[in-house]
């Protein structure tokens, strides 16, 4: 059976020095948590790998704190890569080093080819493309960091069904922050992150028993923006009351403690990327392994 293959990074470089979301709190930075930081990174990687998962390092740069959060790199899929292109200048620096990082794992034949978005859009990688094994569909959030023309971009690249989700706020400025598909077709999601229409598209695709609703407490701890591998969902530090809530679906629940990261917006999702996704239905899959 393969292995989930993740790409993470280095924190060795990582602190929070500028504010382009409501979360990152460059005040409340210090060496602790720096160092808190490393052992979070860490903690991650071994939850991972504990998980069955393998996970490749990007290595640290000094200057790109956020490289820390491959998520938003691209979007993978097959094989192919959609490299990322930031809306803010003081990520946009991130851009080379995560192309480089795709031509050495193309190279390795990890990935099979690295694609450009076209000039004149944003988009902010898996980040705002949430790939739906389940339902074999990208679920694709715009706004405040991704343009909406590149969900067409997203759509012709990996010919796969896309459903697009304005967001409502820049608190929560990518959908893997207020959006996670779970195996067997579960959803947790932060209603309060996206506008009446995209409410509307969610609850129409999704069945109300397969809804689960994050309160303003769970979203704000970043426990949407998780990882998950099959009936174990690795998160952020969870309140009692989404623990009871996956619990009571059936999924295990590993948290590690990623305070340092959610002072700079994000948490275990934005924390990796997954490298080996495929759109083979899951009886094929299953079949091969």
């Amino acid at each position: 059976m393969d292995r989930p293959f993740f790409l993470m990074t280095d924190p060795g470089c990582y602190d929070v020095s500028y504010r382009i979301n409501p979360w990152m709190k460059p005040d409340a930075w210090t060496q602790a948590q720096a160092r808190a930081a490393c052992e979070g990174s860490r903690d991650l990687r071994r939850a991972l790998e504990s998980a069955g998962a393998r996970v490749e390092t990007v290595g640290a740069v000094r200057g790109l704190p956020d490289l820390v959060f491959p998520a938003n790199a691209a979007v993978v899929l097959d094989g192919r890569v959609l490299l990322a292109r930031f809306r803010h200048p003081e990520r946009q620096g991130e851009e080379p080093v995560f192309r480089a990082a795709f031509q050495k794992l193309k190279a390795r034949g990890l990935v099979r080819e690295v694609l450009d978005l076209p000039d004149g859009l944003f988009h902010e990688g898996a980040g705002d493309a949430i790939w739906d094994a389940d339902r074999r569909l990208f679920w694709c959030g715009y706004g405040p960091r991704s343009s909406k023309g590149a969900i067409a971009v997203v759509r012709r690249t990996f010919g796969q069904e896309t459903v697009a989700l304005e967001l409502a706020s820049d608190r929560f400025y990518h959908l893997d922050t207020c959006f996670c598909p779970l195996a067997g077709g579960k959803v947790l999601y932060y209603p309060a992150a996206f506008t009446p229409a995209a409410l509307a598209t969610l609850r129409a695709r999704v069945a109300e028993p397969d809804r689960i609703e994050a309160t303003d407490e769970e979203a704000a701890a970043f426990c949407v923006n998780a990882v998950n591998l099959g009936p174990r969902v690795v998160m952020a530090r969870a309140p009692e009351s989404l623990r009871a809530k996956l619990q009571a679906r059936g999924y295990a629940l590993t948290e590690v403690d990623l305070g340092p990261f959610i002072l700079s917006g994000g948490a275990a999702y934005c924390m990796t990327l997954r490298l080996d996704r495929t759109s083979a239905p899951a009886a094929l899959r299953h079949a091969a392994e």
